[in-house]
């Protein structure tokens, strides 16, 4: 004859701690080439900054970034566009003005080239860059300079003197 089915109490286990990890060099090994491969896109300038706990140089755009590191600064009479440029030459800078918009423009080629004994080495970058700034309203588009010295590009924009006349100082009292 057939029994009849029992049914029993369900009970919902605790979750058990995970079992902590073994240092096996295998398994450190698999994880450090699953992130590699993770970290991976071809045709991409980015690269994977660590590789088995080791820091990778950089390569690519970290060597000449996209954009030079500018400065803007307003002076009472004027305001100073600073760029860095290191490894130009003044020839290699263009600096124009249109529309009251002042563009920065640079191009880069380095070749380097050493011959050895048992070896020969030959590289080459190139690069340019463009900058674009909208001028405020009060700046001498006739009188504008740039200088360039040791790396540094500096564009000096002088205000018109109704523009820096036009700066009113509110003074505050105490309550």
């Amino acid at each position: 004859m057939a029994e009849a089915a029992t049914q029993l109490p369900v009970q919902k286990a605790a979750p058990q701690p995970a079992a902590p990890e073994t240092k096996s060099p295998f398994e450190t090994l698999r994880r450090e080439i699953d992130r590699v491969f993770e970290d991976f896109r071809p045709f991409d300038w980015r690269l994977p900054s660590r590789v088995f706990g080791l820091e990778m140089p950089r390569i690519g755009r970290a060597d000449w970034p996209v954009a030079p590191a500018t400065d803007l600064v307003e002076k009472d009479d004027r305001y100073e566009i600073t760029a860095e440029l290191p490894g130009l030459d003044e020839k290699n800078v263009e600096v124009k003005l249109s529309n009251h918009t002042l563009t920065i423009k640079g191009e880069k080629s380095e070749e380097k080239e050493d011959k050895q004994k048992d070896y020969y080495l030959c590289e080459r970058r190139f690069g340019s860059f463009q900058r674009s700034f909208q001028l405020p309203e009060g700046v001498d588009a006739d009188k504008i300079a740039a200088s360039f010295a040791k790396g540094v590009l500096t564009v000096t924009l002088p205000k018109t003197t109704a523009a820096q006349q036009a700066e009113k100082r509110i003074a505050v009292n105490a309550s």
